[in-house]
């Protein structure tokens, strides 16, 4: 009789119990924005219905209820019109770039909430890449060492994560050497895209950041879909170049990844990103009639903590938030 199940689980608390690890509160997750330099725009991305890119002044009205409702963090990413991208990624830190201008609006808005930065060169540079070339392609060196001055750049005006999406060759040590000799490495954390595959689930993203590479691919720097040894290499080289904490992007179709990530390095807070391609894909399913949408996201989102992530980034997080203030 030992191996009967259902006496376990006949009562909702009971069945809580049994998901120990897999509990969903407002600071598992962390909302991913679009920043635009029209300080009064609001520009609906059309790959991502609910989804908006918005400026500086509509800002604080869109994120007060979700903060009153336990919004713990923010990603933020910045987008520039066609006429400021150049080579070098100018814009990338510049006094007119949205996230450079919004990060100390928030942290005077929103004292207790957590900023993050994404850090890359892609959505101001005229070939939509990652890197900055030179003869024979990516100059890795000159890449590293603009990334290593945006990410600084970014914690001067209040930044308290910077995320590197860029996957450049070592860019964990250069940004941290960096953020060492701002003054920096007590107040800026270090969040690695240390396992970023080169995904078909990025599509709708590139349209939100207008970052479409204009020649090429990605799949030169970024870890190809199939590779498990190698994406266990690019993490546990971040962790020796001085990453604080560790991402595995894309979510759902990467969870051994997660997994092996968690094993690996249990100490390390782990951070996984529900891509725009899943909130698309989850977002349209549900809209036809294939499930309904506020149950398939409570489980994808404990299929994510179950396989060990400690922090989601979803696009969902204002539905997550009024999910979880129902279940109070």
């Amino acid at each position: 009789m030992a191996n009967k199940l259902h006496s376990g689980i006949h009562h909702a608390t009971l069945r809580s119990l049994q998901e120990c690890g897999c509990e969903i509160t407002p600071h598992n997750l962390m909302y991913p924005l679009f920043l635009i330099n029209q300080d009064d725009a609001v520009e609906p991305v059309g790959s991502m219905p609910g989804i908006m890119r918005m400026g500086l002044n509509k800002l604080r009205a869109h994120l007060t209820p979700l903060v009153a409702k336990g919004l713990g963090s923010v990603l933020l990413f910045g987008i520039v019109d066609s006429s400021m991208k150049d080579d070098v990624a100018t814009h990338a830190d510049s006094e007119k770039n949205p996230v450079m201008r919004a990060v100390p609006q928030l942290r005077q808005w929103f004292p207790d909430l957590l900023i993050a930065c994404d850090v890359c060169l892609c959505p101001y540079k005229k070939d939509g890449h990652c890197g900055i070339f030179g003869e024979g392609g990516i100059d890795n060196k000159r890449s590293i060492a603009r990334l290593a001055e945006v990410a600084v750049n970014y914690g001067r005006v209040g930044a308290q994560i910077v995320a590197p999406s860029d996957m450049m060759d070592n860019r964990i040590g250069a940004i941290k050497q960096a953020l060492v000799a701002a003054n920096l490495e007590n107040r800026v954390s270090l969040l690695s895209y240390a396992a970023k595959f080169a995904s078909n689930f990025y599509g709708p993203f590139r349209d939100a950041a207008q970052s479409k590479p204009a020649f090429g691919d990605r799949r030169c720097y970024q870890l190809p879909s199939g590779s498990k040894g190698l994406a266990m290499r690019a993490v546990q080289r971040d962790v020796q170049e001085g990453a604080d904490m560790l991402m595995v992007k894309p979510g759902m179709p990467y969870l051994d990844i997660l997994r092996a990530t968690k094993d690996t390095y249990p100490h390390y807070p782990l951070f996984v990103y529900q891509v725009s391609g899943e909130y698309a894909m989850l977002y349209h399913a549900a809209q036809n009639g294939a499930f309904e949408l506020k149950s398939v996201l409570m489980e994808t989102m404990k299929g994510f903590r179950r396989a060990g992530a400690d922090c989601i980034i979803t696009y969902f997080t204002p539905l997550l938030l009024e999910i979880l203030e129902d279940l109070k």
